[in-house]
């Protein structure tokens, strides 16, 4: 990776991962070559839809979504990715409360990588075609996202082109052909002016569908890599803890005698190990295809409840505990090799889990109603978040700061259960 000229911050400001405190001097955005890489500008995945089902009329007001982008800042957060662009407002409302705020107080500082959702023909309904996309859903996408970089462009600095849409178990599947037809578009717009000049794009995806793993190479996904401007990589060693037999999870034949939370840091250890296999074997990728591109995390992160394959009965995964540890583990590989990280994701999402406890709606920082989960309980202790509040909840530390019962529940990592 490439070092950046990073803005320098005074040390008094920084608390956890970077402090909201601001210098006197209004801030002067960033291009998105500033940004990528920049200790000073941690990231986050954030999608804010609170309310069962996900739809245009649950999706968080422009007020909703100020309340997370001021807990978002004052936990030193300064990018965004979100997900699409024209299907639900909630992209919109977030370009337009980090404007308002902006315009409040020139010293808030947030930017944004925009994602636009591409899928195949009927996604997630009766009669999936893989082999066809939603053209007019993919051509909507792409025309908002053309638009909302054109009207901030003092906050899009990224555009990323599909999500996790090029791996083949995924419901929208699409074949790398199609991303690269639409990150060509965005070329287009950016060489006619539609777009500003400075606008990055990308492609966020699972690092396998990246050519992490072999099977997936092809033309395609060769001119694609050398097409995207950087590489925003996906890898999730708490999905591979019951998927992937690679990684050693469970404690070691010398570990089973130690005390659970020391079990817990060594499988966590592996997993970051594991992570960063993944992640070199995508650069191992673009060294055959010949050229160097930057690779980032576009996604990685940990969730903190599950019922089911990730739960007590399952591979004792998921708990807050763990997910600190490993929250903690993988901000300290990402800062140490100048990495940007857009953790998943800021808040939980009930929609994901449809009600239930399964992990997809547990991978949040912040609950649903804004405690903080342990991996924050610093910040809180700090007085980060004093003030603020989430749908007129204050922010406060989960489990009334009571570690002793976060340590009370904690299991000893398992294989999966074949």
């Amino acid at each position: 990776m490439f070092l950046k000229n990073f803005r320098l911050i005074p040390a008094v400001c920084l608390i956890g991962l970077h402090s909201s405190c601001s210098t006197p001097e209004a801030v002067i955005p960033l291009s998105g070559r500033e940004l990528l890489g920049n200790h000073n500008v941690p990231a986050i995945s954030y999608s804010g839809h609170r309310k069962i089902p996900r739809s245009v009329e649950n999706t968080p007001s422009i007020a909703e979504t100020k309340e997370d982008l001021k807990i978002l800042s004052a936990m030193g957060i300064r990018m965004l990715r979100t997900y699409d662009a024209g299907e639900f407002p909630h992209a919109e409302r977030t370009l337009k409360g980090i404007r308002e705020l902006k315009k409040a107080d020139p010293d808030f500082e947030m930017y944004v990588m925009l994602g636009a959702w591409i899928q195949c023909r009927n996604a997630y309904r009766q009669g999936t075609d893989h082999s066809l996309e939603d053209a007019d859903w993919n051509q909507r996408e792409i025309e908002a996202a053309i638009r909302l970089a054109a009207e901030y462009p003092d906050i899009v600095k990224v555009i990323a082109v599909g999500n996790e849409a090029m791996v083949t178990w995924q419901a929208h599947f699409v074949p790398a052909a199609t991303i690269l037809k639409y990150v060509n578009i965005l070329r287009e717009a950016r060489t006619d002016g539609r777009i500003p000049a400075q606008t990055l794009i990308t492609s966020s995806d699972n690092w396998a569908a990246l050519g992490g793993e072999a099977h997936y190479r092809n033309d395609a996904l060769a001119e694609l890599m050398r097409k995207m401007d950087f590489v925003s990589l996906h890898t999730y060693a708490f999905h591979d803890t019951f998927y992937n037999p690679a990684l050693q999870w469970a404690p070691l034949p010398d570990e089973a005698d130690l005390p659970v939370a020391e079990q817990i840091a060594k499988s966590v250890e592996r997993s970051i190990a594991l992570q960063k296999a993944q992640y070199n074997a995508v650069a191992e990728y673009l060294k055959e295809l010949g050229f160097e591109k930057e690779i980032h995390i576009g996604e990685t992160g940990w969730a903190s409840l599950d019922n089911a394959q990730y739960g007590p009965e399952g591979t004792c995964a998921a708990d807050e505990y763990t997910a600190k540890v490993f929250y903690d583990a993988c901000r300290k590989w990402t800062r140490e090799n100048n990495l940007t990280c857009f953790y998943f994701e800021a808040f939980d999402e009930p929609w994901k889990s449809k009600g239930t406890d399964g992990s997809e709606g547990h991978f949040g920082l912040f609950t649903v109603d804004g405690q903080a989960k342990y991996a924050l309980w610093d910040l809180v202790d700090a007085g980060a978040f004093e003030g603020l509040s989430r749908g007129g909840h204050p922010v406060t530390k989960t489990h009334g700061g009571n570690k002793a019962v976060l340590l009370e529940k904690l299991k000893t990592p398992k294989h999966r259960k074949h």
